[in-house]
């Protein structure tokens, strides 16, 4: 009987079920699903100074140690690997995953496909990811990211809410529900039978045009031009802290001076910016557009 591995991590349970509905079309195959955690928790809710601290190390992708999991074999047919993005990077309990030898060891010339769960920015944390994947042997046949589809703004006050509430309410009975629509977490069932059927034929090519077929996943050309800024703007900051961070009491004043940099960016400077982009040059740049958006739709994946 042909096995598949399903292997993430979930901070808030979204992701878990994602997971579950995608899962759903799977009949009569042997799946071993391990949820991985940190040998010392990241807390949910967050707290303010844990969320914005957490920054540096997630964006230069430095693992932590994992909690104890165990593999059933050394061999799958499949890979399914489940995470999310923090600050525009694999979160650090997903980096410490794709750094750790005991599940690399799997991925030689094995199929994976991956699940993203993402506020709305997931495209550079997607580039690491395969590149890890690739250089363990691993095959990219297919990526699904369901992400939060509501205005960028809007969602970031609303995820920032649930974050450091534990809360999945409507923010002053006025702001939608944050995350992931549940909408979107019944239908991904609908990739989940793509997958099987490539699974079934143990066939592969096309799963990616099959996926982008359903007209649900989609690039913004907003949040293109955001991640493409922001990156740099970020291994700055980590960079900046983590050298001038020397004692607890200093990193704690520059991740403060990063929070602040980061709400005057993301609710001022932001807005601007877009605007401008919005009515001066989106409207004259669809092609280029168009080719970045096709670039990270397939990244890792071989066409031919």
């Amino acid at each position: 009987m042909k096995r598949i591995l399903v292997i993430g991590y979930s901070q808030s349970g979204q992701l878990y079920e994602i997971v579950g509905n995608f899962l759903k079309p799977f009949k009569d195959v042997e799946i071993e699903q391990v949820r991985i955690d940190t040998a010392k928790p990241f807390p949910f809710p967050w707290t303010s100074e844990v969320f914005f601290d957490t920054m540096p190390e997630s964006v230069l992708e430095e693992p932590v140690d994992l909690a104890p999991y165990t593999l059933q074999f050394n061999r799958y047919d499949l890979v399914i690997f489940a995470y999310q993005p923090w600050y525009l990077s694999p979160s650090i309990p997903a980096t410490s995953i794709l750094k750790d030898p005991q599940f690399l060891a799997v991925l030689k010339n094995t199929p994976v496909v991956t699940i993203i769960g993402a506020r709305n920015m997931w495209l550079n944390a997607q580039e690491s990811v395969v590149e890890y994947i690739e250089g363990a042997g691993g095959n990219i046949v297919g990526n699904v990211p369901l992400i939060d589809r509501h205005q960028n703004l809007i969602s970031a006050l609303s995820i920032l809410h649930w974050m450091l509430t534990g809360r999945k309410e409507r923010k002053w009975g006025i702001l939608p529900y944050p995350g992931v629509s549940e909408k979107d977490i019944n239908e991904v069932e609908i990739f989940g039978e793509k997958v099987f059927q490539a699974f079934q034929k143990n066939n592969y090519g096309g799963l990616q045009d099959a996926i982008l077929a359903e007209k649900k996943i989609d690039i913004h050309p907003t949040i293109l031009l955001i991640e493409m800024r922001a990156k740099g703007l970020f291994l700055a900051w980590a960079k900046l802290i983590k050298r001038k961070g020397t004692t607890e009491k200093k990193r704690s004043f520059w991740v403060s001076m990063y929070k602040y940099y980061l709400l005057v960016a993301l609710f001022i400077v932001s807005p601007i910016i877009l605007t401008i982009y919005n009515v001066l040059i989106r409207p004259f740049s669809g092609k280029r557009i168009q080719k970045k958006k096709e670039h990270f739709l397939y990244l890792g994946i071989n066409r031919t």
